[in-house]
């Protein structure tokens, strides 16, 4: 059995004012949204090597998250969850797993909550070396 340590990176609570939603409304005066993005990827070769170039660099992620909150328009959160895991999977082939958390703060509807939150994990299975 193959052993691989993982390294977690976690990027928590990045916040946008962003133009998603289902209702017209939320598209024209958009609205509050929280980003949580958990990254598992080997990290021997940056460790080793003391490299970014070698490394899941959080700053590249940062960038997937914004581009996909500040960039087309979405209906559901859930959509969002998964483009902002397609674009990080596309960015690190040497991701094996993430976990996107999206919350939408003061959600409209008639019952007052603090947000809505959808959680999507992708695992990336591990490619010979």
């Amino acid at each position: 059995m193959k052993k691989t340590s993982l390294t977690r990176i976690t990027i928590k609570n990045a916040q946008y004012y962003a133009y998603h939603g289902v209702k017209e409304e939320e598209r024209k005066l958009g609205g509050k949204y929280e980003v949580d993005l958990i990254m598992d990827y080997n990290a021997k070769s940056a460790i080793v090597r003391d490299d970014v170039n070698y490394a899941l660099n959080y700053e590249i992620a940062m960038y997937c998250i914004s581009e996909v909150m500040t960039g087309d328009s979405y209906s559901l959160i859930e959509t969002i969850a998964n483009e902002i895991l397609n674009q990080v999977a596309e960015k690190f082939d040497f991701l094996q797993r993430a976990t996107v958390k999206v919350r939408k703060i003061n959600a409209p509807m008639k019952r007052y909550v603090d947000y809505v939150e959808v959680e999507q994990t992708v695992e990336i299975e591990d490619i010979a070396e």
